[in-house]
């Protein structure tokens, strides 16, 4: 976390947690290199499937602890693409809810001492939300046709400002996968530079108490916002799915 200058001061790299790297040696790179990107994407997969596949195959009436974690999983991500995208928006449940629980427990293992946080590497977040961005242009063209283009005109303005707005609204649509995947990255990326920061510090005797206090405060800080930016993410999909789905201003 921190190593000794040469004048014997205290270098603190924060920004090293997030190099790509080989799992299992060498120093290059290639296509088909297991890195701990991969590998730790890899794992929040496999938690998913334990929970949602393996966690809830009995089905029981009184559900196990993982089938009840699991259906209180279903019910918000359920309820949430209900209140804000509509119902009609239902038949994309699967693919939301899929975005929520990688995002999620992506976001949750990236917390784990010596793990990797991929979804600190605006390459994964920014796969997502051109994943999102392009699903909702192709929903709202195959639902709407031509009528999907309504949601740039500002029909509510007054007739003389709505060609100003609606350049305004065909940036902010084009825009939309870039703030979508920096604002994930961005946060996630922040929190654990500032956990290293503070931990670099536990090296030094005079400071180490309030050091580990403060790592202590940002950790717990860092829980509440992987679980908030992974919200943030799936509401914000639904959101643009209700603009696909209903374009009229």
């Amino acid at each position: 976390m921190a190593d000794g200058h040469e004048g014997g001061g205290l270098v603190i790299k924060p920004m090293d947690q997030f190099t790509i790297s080989p799992m299992f040696g060498g120093d290059s790179v290639g296509m088909f290199t297991i890195t701990n990107a991969t590998f730790w994407m890899f794992m929040a997969v496999v938690a998913i499937i334990l929970m949602m596949v393996v966690g809830t195959r009995g089905r029981a009436v009184i559900p196990s602890r993982a089938q009840s974690i699991a259906e209180v999983f279903y019910g918000f991500v359920y309820n949430m693409v209900v209140d804000v995208a509509g119902r009609d928006a239902v038949k994309f449940f699967p693919y939301i809810m899929t975005l929520f629980l990688f995002i999620f427990f992506a976001n949750f293992l990236g917390l784990i001492p010596l793990s990797f946080t991929t979804t600190s590497h605006i390459a994964v977040t920014a796969v997502l939300a051109m994943g999102v961005f392009i699903t909702v242009t192709v929903v709202g063209f195959v639902k709407n046709g031509a009528g999907f283009l309504s949601l740039f005109w500002v029909s509510s303005a007054p007739l003389v400002l709505r060609p100003v707005l609606a350049v305004i609204e065909v940036i902010s649509y084009f825009v939309r996968p870039v703030s979508h995947s920096i604002r994930l990255a961005g946060n996630m990326m922040a929190g654990h530079a500032v956990i290293k920061v503070f931990a670099g510090f536990a090296a030094v005797t005079a400071v180490a108490p309030l050091s580990i206090v403060a790592v202590t405060a940002i950790y717990g800080l860092e829980v509440l916002v992987s679980a908030i930016q992974a919200y943030v993410f799936t509401i914000l999909t639904c959101v643009y799915l209700k603009d696909a789905l209903h374009p009229h201003h």
